[in-house]
């Protein structure tokens, strides 16, 4: 399938006034998949602040994002514009630190001892 322009644009443009984003199912509020859910429990424990992207509500963006990443699958998370991983990925970084690693390496201030107590 090939990206759209105007989609690509959007995409790109979201990532690069947010420094993290998650394309998700529903809102940070209220997540409609329990994949969602559970990154969404991950970021609030860490960040203060993210951006969310609803694709629920988005058709054009949940099937553009998944070729923008060449990801099949929703919730997508993205740390200064670079790709980190679906659910299981995001919950395997948490526990190594990995994420942690990222974010610090990017610039992002997150919570140290919220990271250590969800590990």
């Amino acid at each position: 399938m090939e990206l759209d322009d105007a989609v690509r644009q959007e995409i790109t443009q979201t990532l690069a006034t947010n420094d993290v984003v998650l394309f998700m199912k529903g809102s940070r509020q209220a997540p409609q998949c329990g994949f969602s859910a559970t990154v969404v429990g991950i970021l609030d424990s860490m960040l203060g602040d993210y951006h969310t992207v609803d694709v629920l509500s988005a058709p054009h963006i949940r099937e553009g994002i998944k070729v923008f990443s060449s990801w099949p699958t929703i919730p997508q998370l993205y740390v200064k514009g670079e790709f980190v991983g679906g659910c299981d990925i995001v919950i395997e970084m948490t526990l190594s630190g990995e994420l942690d690693q990222m974010l610090e390496a990017k610039g992002v201030a997150f919570d140290k001892e919220k990271a250590e107590q969800i590990r």
